[in-house]
């Protein structure tokens, strides 16, 4: 374990936000990891947990200590039915769908380049093309910061919602992911009901084909952070009622929607490209010409841009159509996490 005072935070966000923080501890094991996360909570200082830093905005610079969680393992075992990978939470979410399916373990390829780290997946319960985190985990581990001790829970536990967790809820602040089970089937079932993937006949299709498929998907619609800085998808799909729907759907007869047990599932993108906010822009940062949903750095932003194009979508999205937007990233103050409108981390 390291540490270091007064370093930028630019490299370790995607969207390349400038700001800092008072000091970084690179934790590069669990009980780095443990003891870092323990003792600052302890001594009630701010710190903030990183792994990838895809799924964040910072707005201010940030008051406290980042811990960087650079945590890496990957160990299969295995019964009749199914693979069993314990993956610790530093690793790269996208390099363990490639690792799995190098060892010829499938089930995640419908995840495939999906940004950030292992740790960050049950938090927002991550998904793409069908397939969500929960389809797949088996328990999570964590640290319990009021004791100090590492506990798991089973996938039922962790309470899996729509880009949620029991640990955006209950144990908000309170755990640190340390590691995470999954438990995938041998007998292989692919996903194909979403996009590109309605092209493959399900008899004879393979996991490296929709591997493939979802990168190139992904790669054509969504841009390098390494080029434009973004944290991918900005916006959560927002669910309505089926009666919202059908209103909707007589004044725009292409919208697009997908069931979701009683309610029907929006598509955001959909929305935004139909409110004619593709390439709209404030200060340096705008809406991405090829994907409505990615909100990008044109060089330079702030977060205060990100952040004022954020809820000028929303705004507009209400007025147009009636439908509330989520954000999906965390926005970070000088003091921690806040909410978008909160006047305290952005000008008004």
């Amino acid at each position: 374990m390291s540490a270091e005072k007064l370093l930028s935070l630019k490299a370790y966000n995607t969207f390349g936000i400038e700001h800092t923080c008072v000091s970084i501890i690179n934790a590069d094991s669990k009980g780095s990891l443990i003891q870092s996360c323990c003792d600052l909570h302890q001594k009630n200082k701010p710190f903030l947990v990183l792994g990838g830093g895809s799924n964040i905005l910072l707005t201010e610079d940030y008051l406290g200590t980042i811990v960087r969680v650079l945590t890496k393992g990957i160990s299969v075992t295995d019964d009749e039915g199914h693979y069993f990978v314990t993956v610790e939470a530093g690793e790269n979410w996208h390099g363990l769908v490639k690792h799995c399916l190098d060892l010829g373990i499938a089930g995640l390829e419908n995840l495939a380049l999906i940004p950030g780290s292992v740790g960050a997946a049950p938090i927002q319960n991550i998904g793409a093309y069908g397939v969500e985190f929960i389809d797949v985990c088996d328990w999570v581990e964590y640290v319990d910061l009021t004791d100090g001790q590492l506990k798991r829970l089973t996938s039922a536990e962790c309470r899996f919602g729509y880009r949620d967790s029991i640990f955006k809820m209950e144990l908000k602040g309170l755990a640190i992911i340390t590691s995470v089970g999954l438990k995938l089937l041998k007998n292989w079932q692919p996903q194909l009901n979403y996009g590109p993937l309605q092209q493959f006949d399900i008899k004879n299709v393979t996991p490296l084909q929709v591997f493939n498929c979802i990168c190139a998907t992904r790669m054509t619609k969504l841009p390098d952070p390494m080029v434009l800085g973004n944290a991918g998808s900005f916006f959560k799909n927002p669910m309505v009622t089926a009666a919202h729907f059908l209103v909707l759907q007589k004044t725009y007869p292409n919208i697009v929607g997908y069931p979701s047990n009683d309610s029907i599932k929006l598509a955001a993108a959909w929305l935004i490209d139909s409110a004619g906010l593709k390439g709209f822009a404030i200060g340096k940062a705008a809406v991405h010409e090829q994907q409505a949903l990615v909100l990008i750095n044109k060089g330079g932003a702030t977060g205060n841009d990100v952040a004022h194009l954020a809820r000028h979508i929303i705004e507009k999205i209400y007025t147009q159509f009636s439908v509330n937007l989520e954000v999906e990233p965390r926005i970070i103050g000088a003091y921690g996490e806040r909410e978008l409108n909160d006047g305290r981390t952005m000008a008004t």
